[in-house]
């Protein structure tokens, strides 16, 4: 029997809303015909926004979204988005397909969709192809209520009032489609550019979030740190940054050969699971790092794109990057949250790439239909975690498997307390086979238990034909005990226990 020992007496740190959050670029149909419709399309929307799209992403409480990329925002200059949309720029999506670009979700509409959700806001400004003055004045734009030219722009453009930014990205993949730079060379464009990120709102400053690396580039950690730093280890934070940025995906077959979405054998399930858990490997590396020169933890770590990247869909663009969702991507999902709870003292935020019809979304459209996802459906049982504190907590007896390339721990979990109720969340990597889960408080002892499970085979999706194979389904084995509860946890699973 697998056992978790929690030490209710030891929280750990806190866990931020936004490590939920999700990501949302110009690309393929994430937000043309995924989220954003013509009014007049026949398909329900408030003011262009899919009515059925938002109401899903709400029932999630999607905390933060990230726009508009991604590769995309080293190429977006903000102006081209705004105004009436009849006369704005059209430009071809050189990144992703090829495709038309006719600017007709921007800035207001960002906004607009933001305000439907109720959640924060978390913009991506342009290095790559960019100008100082141009990111400035995005800026000035959106959060300034004085007299100036921007705040009459977006005036005489509908908005009245400024709006509310939480965070803001100078630059994305700088090291790559955003400018193939030097870590140094954009250290020092960062050191600049920031600089005139100024900060209109004094009552609702904005973050700032530098380019960090992708996968194990510590070479470029190190790099842009110590061009933004004075020195390592000392009292050098001087406000540049408030977070650097993470990115990984899971490849299971590597950037060449990604592998099917929907068509794998167990070797390829566990690479996949291996491949997953080497996140918390490169949160160590680079948190390592980070403590180097920010001791006291000032700057958190923007994991803001991670999720499981195959080869698009069979008859699609193959720059659409439109790709099915399995139990496979359940797992993806529960387990890297699992992981950024854990790691709540550096991951402040997170976004998983990418909200709809794009990668490893939550949502996938066809015209009128919409379906939920097997990772939506865990995001609906990861939600409790928001804003909650991590609870110290062990897991013993945990049987390992997989095959001899490709050894994985079974089980992997997070515990986290709010409100004096604790939610419990574990993810079963064994495809074949379920194990009894004893979960054992130091003093606590519960009086109410409740719990649900995302389960099935380990090729299970949902289609527009049948959108409802996999789904959330009660946790009904539950069985309390003087300190805690016993339950099972069945093959190829992601379950949620709630104690009080």
């Amino acid at each position: 029997m697998a056992k978790i020992e929690i030490n209710e007496k030891k929280i750990l740190g806190h866990i931020n809303p936004e490590i939920q959050g999700q990501f949302s670029e110009h690309l393929g149909r994430g937000i043309y015909e995924g989220i954003f419709v013509k009014e007049d399309s026949g398909i329900p929307n408030k003011n262009g926004m899919r009515k059925d799209v938002v109401e899903a992403l709400r029932d999630i409480h999607v905390p933060l979204l990230r726009w508009p990329g991604g590769c995309f925002a080293d190429e977006y200059h903000w102006m081209d988005g705004i105004g009436p949309r009849e006369n704005r720029k059209k430009m071809i999506n050189t990144h992703w397909g090829g495709v038309l670009e006719d600017n007709s979700f921007g800035t207001h509409e960002y906004f607009e969709l933001c305000r439907q959700l109720g959640c924060k806001t978390y913009v991506n400004g342009n290095v790559g192809s960019g100008t100082v003055q141009e990111m400035s004045e995005w800026i000035e734009y959106m959060t300034f209520d004085g007299a100036s030219p921007m705040t009459e722009l977006r005036k005489r453009n509908g908005s009245e009032d400024p709006w509310e930014l939480d965070y803001f990205g100078v630059g994305n993949e700088n090291w790559g489609c955003g400018g193939n730079m030097t870590p140094e060379y954009y250290g020092n464009l960062y050191r600049r550019y920031q600089t005139y990120c100024r900060q209109y709102h004094p009552d609702h400053p904005f973050r700032k979030i530098a380019c960090g690396p992708s996968d194990a580039g510590a070479f470029w950690t190190k790099g842009v740190l110590e061009t933004c730093f004075a020195k390592p280890g000392g009292d050098q934070f001087h406000g540049f940054m408030d977070l650097l940025s993470v990115h990984y995906y899971v490849l299971p077959g590597g950037w060449e050969h990604k592998g099917s979405a929907t068509e794998f054998d167990k070797a390829m399930w566990f690479q996949t699971m291996k491949k997953t858990l080497y996140t918390e490997d490169l949160l160590k590396l680079h948190g390592d790092i980070l403590d180097t020169y920010d001791p006291k933890k000032q700057i958190g770590i923007s994991f803001d794109e991670w999720g499981g990247w195959y080869d698009c869909e069979p008859g699609t663009n193959p720059g659409f990057l439109y790709q099915q969702n399995t139990m496979r991507d359940a797992l993806i999902a529960g387990t890297t949250l699992n992981i950024f709870n854990r790691h709540c003292d550096r991951v402040r935020l997170a976004c998983l790439a990418q909200m709809v019809n794009v990668i490893q979304s939550v949502l996938l459209t066809e015209g009128e239909k919409m379906i939920k996802t097997p990772t939506y459906h865990v995001f609906h049982m990861y939600q409790y975690h928001q804003d909650a504190d991590l609870v110290a907590a062990d897991l013993f007896e945990n049987e390992e498997v997989g095959t001899e390339e490709n050894p994985v721990p079974a089980l992997n979990a997070s515990v986290s307390v709010k409100n004096g109720i604790y939610t419990i969340t574990a993810a079963n990597m064994d495809p074949d086979h379920s194990y009894p889960l004893e979960l054992r408080f130091t003093d606590f002892q519960p009086k109410h238990a409740s719990g649900s499970v995302v389960t099935e085979e380990m090729h299970a999706k949902n289609t527009f034909e049948e959108p409802d194979c996999v789904t959330e389904k009660a946790l009904e084995n539950l069985t309390l005990t003087p300190h805690g509860v016993k339950t099972t946890i069945p093959a190829c699973a992601v379950l949620m226990i709630r104690l009080s």
